[in-house]
């Protein structure tokens, strides 16, 4: 997926024999995806993950927690909630206090796409 997306300008996704949908990769994330994936680091020999995921919860409602390991927090954000720009400035804001060591947003990649679509039987790159 990651190469149809560095070369190809439009794609066309079929399942089981038929089309499912076509167009741009970023139209197809905009239509399919679901919004924004937020990778958070915590700092620290013993990472206290509670004081990040109540920030998370209280500051980005609607925001689910997707992973939980032992210094690390994976949420997902539908981009209908709020906006990118609000999203970094609360991280910065409270990075520090938080002890959060890095972070992460990211958009829905195309693999995420095609799990919501459905399986593939073929995936056509149009150049």
């Amino acid at each position: 997926m990651e190469e149809c997306e560095a070369l190809c300008t439009r794609m066309a996704i079929m399942v089981n024999g038929r089309f499912r949908c076509l167009g741009s990769v970023q139209h197809l994330k905009n239509k399919f995806g679901d919004g924004y994936t937020i990778i958070l680091r915590v700092a620290g020999a013993d990472p206290q993950l509670e004081p990040v995921m109540e920030f998370i919860e209280q500051e980005l409602p609607g925001s689910t927690l997707k992973e939980k390991h032992r210094n690390m927090l994976q949420y997902q954000l539908p981009s209908s909630l709020t906006s990118l720009s609000r999203i970094f400035s609360l991280l910065s804001k409270n990075k520090e206090q938080l002890h959060i060591e890095d972070y992460s947003v990211s958009q829905t990649t195309l693999d995420q796409v095609r799990e919501f679509v459905g399986k593939f039987s073929a995936t056509v790159c149009n150049t």
